[in-house]
């Protein structure tokens, strides 16, 4: 453990002691808890588990992302199936979903049911814990990457056989999924809650740390347009679209782009109590608002592509 830890941090990985227990547990297929209790008592390794590990470290020195070799990243209280083609998920984001949570459980606590988008799903991680933590909610996900709709597939899979937990998946662009009246099989204007952490860096902002840079996908991370907020752009007119009066849109952004992602769904006309809210580390990560109850005038016509998630 020594020599893994000063490996990886001779690497520039920060977080070189806890990394080396989760690979030395992902090489022994035990627990981080189990790793710390090994090491106390100074056992011995085999050897195909020293093999492996040195392996595992031997990568993640050349800063590929932990989940990538575990196969596995946290987010609240799941575990996720990750890997390459597909966002990690970040603990910032669980904040995200904490209101979208939070908002879905009150719904559901006054009317009994609740409706939720989850449009740039990703690896299912939103989308997931609302439906795993607020029973009575019809959650839905989208999601137009091929790579990440199969990661996407794989953890709503594995959550409906292990708790039972229901997200009905798509595959598509965010800004038209699910289009059409309700009698007609769309979701326009029956959406208790609308959630997003869509892809919104701006394309001179490359991320510093490899990890990132070099192996979360591209469409994943830049939103396109000269300040990364042209697919936000398209997903806020899909909100509006989808949100019945009085729901809620809340989707994820850089801390730099508070001002300007109040400004943008502000400018829809669509919503009401546009505020900003922090993360866990009191950062300003998510923009809010409440779906007016007033028709949308412009911005979501099929045939206007700003913002469009196609390729």
């Amino acid at each position: 453990m020594r020599w893994a830890a000063a490996r990886l941090a001779g690497s520039g990985v920060t977080s070189s002691r806890a990394d080396a227990e989760i690979l030395l547990g992902h090489a022994l297929a035990v627990s981080t808890g189990e790793v710390r209790r090994l090491v106390v008592l100074d056992r011995p390794l085999p050897d195909d588990a020293v093999r492996a590990f040195a392996d595992l470290v031997a990568r993640r020195a050349e800063r590929v992302p932990l989940q990538h070799l575990t196969g596995a990243a946290p987010f609240r209280h799941l575990e996720l199936a990750v890997g390459p083609g597909v966002f990690v998920p970040r603990p910032e984001t669980e904040q995200v979903a904490q209101v979208a949570v939070d908002e879905a459980a009150a719904v559901v606590a006054r009317e009994g049911r609740a409706v939720v988008v989850d449009l740039c799903t990703g690896s299912g991680a939103i989308a997931l814990a609302v439906a795993s933590e607020v029973p009575g909610t019809e959650v839905h996900a989208v999601e137009l990457d091929a790579d990440a709709h199969g990661w996407a597939a794989r953890n709503v899979t594995a959550a409906r056989e292990a708790t039972g937990a229901v997200v009905h998946l798509v595959r598509g662009d965010a800004r038209r999924a699910l289009a059409g009246e309700p009698a007609d099989g769309g979701l326009d204007g029956a959406c208790d809650v609308v959630v997003s952490n869509p892809p919104y860096v701006p394309p001179d902002a490359v991320p510093r740390d490899p990890e990132v840079a070099d192996h979360d996908p591209a469409v994943a991370l830049y939103g396109l347009g000269p300040d990364g907020l042209e697919v936000p752009r398209g997903v806020t007119a899909a909100a509006a679209r989808l949100l019945r009066p009085g729901g809620l849109y809340v989707m994820e952004h850089a801390e730099v782009q508070a001002v300007a992602a109040r400004a943008m769904v502000e400018a829809t006309g669509a919503f009401v109590d546009v505020r900003t809210l922090p993360d866990l580390t009191g950062r300003d990560r998510m923009v809010v608002a409440r779906r007016a109850d007033i028709p949308v005038t412009g911005g979501t016509d099929p045939t206007d592509r700003r913002g469009t998630l196609d390729p």
